[in-house]
């Protein structure tokens, strides 16, 4: 009891009922207590590197677990030694009489290619009969050969040793006993059965213990408690998932389908987040249910498929639709369709440029006084209308509207100047068109005196202002 072997015993059934696991102590052997619970379908399987753990009745057998990144189990079914071997559980039980096991030491020359021989000849139903009836004396007529042998026979209570004559003759007449003792030892272990009070109490499912499990962790492995929410808790609920999805299965095997909204255990998935890929495997990332603080982890998309596929039919859909408003929502770019301020902002970048090309006051608004005219006429050049014509000599001219407005004296503005040297001249002419008050006002007197640039950013000008009157209109 103070063994360090028993010490770690209790370790790890602190850390099994901590993690919600139930702890069961056998009474002689541990595989022989494991494959029964395995054999009844009380558990998935049995870890253990002892061979003769398929003898005990299991079906299922993990050996070789390999922890961390990569990390990977062996595992064995007796459904497959059964279908690819030819070996059931009374076949395996005669290959440990006849190659050696826990129980006893074989038969001495019999080699693994023999025995398997001699056991497929005979076949799994009766082998073990015949091995009652004769005891081990058949296998002389099946190697077929005249060498007698001796094989030494122990059993592990009694330490009871034998010799038997290969030709069936008896040394000792407890040697048949010691047989039939071994097979009863594979057959009915010792062991609490399937029904007991103890097997239940144990398989009740037991509550995860989060404060005690850290506290243990803190213990043992000094790991802080955050260190052991990141390893544990994703796990921890993967399980809660896989147990959810083995109910589910169990109802429809039971031709029992139950909506998942109906279902007595609430589904620990929220929701889908989105679909990852984890070492060449498909997985979902899942936003967990209120459990136990752990907000969301990966887990692999066959279990999410098996314990709730509404889950991934919502995701999906939720997925489409929102491409689907993604499309409709793209505005369609339109060259002719512009806001206000768009227009706003063009038409004062267009006037900047063109004033600071000049030396003259400010073009927003200016006053240009005509000599042959007795009124003052301001120039507007934020008139939607169309402000700017041309003659035909080609020279900017710009239509004026007539105010009350009175100038002690004249200005000239001067557009298709760039030159800052160019200074302020009188206005040439000014004339009268069909009677109407409308004064054409002449801003250039020569050819040679535009700039190309300024033309250019007049005509962009006016061709900016027609596309606004077109808009408009």
């Amino acid at each position: 009891m103070g063994s360090e072997f028993s010490c770690m015993i209790k370790e790890a059934k602190l850390l099994g009922l901590a993690l919600g696991i139930p702890c069961l102590d056998g009474i002689e052997e541990a595989e022989a207590q494991c494959a029964l619970l395995n054999l009844e379908s009380l558990c998935d399987g049995c870890f253990s590197s002892d061979s003769d753990t398929f003898l005990f009745g299991a079906r299922t057998v993990y050996r070789d677990i390999c922890l961390g990144e990569g990390g990977h189990v062996v595992c064995y079914e007796m459904d497959d030694i059964e279908r690819k071997l030819g070996f059931g559980r009374n076949s395996l039980i005669s290959l440990a009489l006849l190659l050696g096991s826990d129980y006893t030491q074989g038969v001495r020359g019999l080699g693994l290619e023999a025995a398997c021989q001699i056991v497929k000849s005979v076949g799994d139903n009766d082998i073990l009969r015949k091995i009652a009836s004769e005891g081990l004396s058949f296998t002389r007529k099946k190697k077929n050969s005249k060498k007698q042998g001796q094989v030494k026979c122990n059993d592990k209570e009694t330490t009871l040793s034998c010799k038997v004559n290969m030709n069936g003759g008896i040394q000792n007449s407890q040697t048949d006993d010691q047989y039939l003792r071994v097979v009863e030892a594979y057959m009915s272990p010792k062991c609490h059965s399937a029904d007991s009070d103890v097997v239940h109490r144990a398989l009740v499912q037991r509550p995860f213990q989060h404060e005690q499990l850290q506290r243990l962790c803190s213990r043992f492995f000094e790991w802080p408690p955050e260190k052991t929410d990141e390893y544990i808790l994703p796990k921890i609920a993967e399980r809660d998932l896989r147990r959810f999805a083995y109910l589910r299965s169990t109802s429809s095997q039971l031709d029992v389908n139950i909506p998942m909204k109906e279902v007595p255990v609430k589904c620990p998935v929220s929701a889908i987040i989105k679909r990852r890929k984890v070492h060449g495997r498909e997985c979902f990332e899942v936003l967990w249910e209120e459990l136990y603080g752990i907000k969301s982890s990966v887990v692999p998309s066959d279990l999410v498929e098996s314990a709730c596929p509404e889950k991934i039919k919502e995701f999906d859909d939720k997925r489409a639709l929102e491409k689907k408003n993604q499309r409709k929502s793209r505005p369609k770019k339109s060259g002719k369709q512009c806001s206000l301020t768009e227009i706003d902002q063009k038409l004062q970048h267009l006037l900047l440029d063109i004033e600071l090309g000049s030396e003259s006051s400010p073009m927003a608004s200016r006053e240009v006084i005509s000599d042959q005219m007795p009124t003052a006429t301001k120039v507007n050049f934020m008139n939607r209308d169309p402000p700017i014509i041309l003659d035909s000599d080609c020279r900017a001219t710009m239509l004026c509207q007539e105010t009350d407005i009175t100038a002690p004296k004249h200005e000239v503005i001067d557009l298709l100047s760039p030159s800052p040297q160019v200074q302020s001249r009188v206005v040439s002419r000014c004339t009268q068109m069909n009677d109407q008050h409308i004064t054409i006002i002449d801003l250039s007197e020569s050819e040679t005196e535009r700039s190309p640039e300024h033309v250019r950013k007049a005509r962009e000008l006016r061709l900016f202002l027609a596309s606004i009157r077109d808009d408009f209109n």
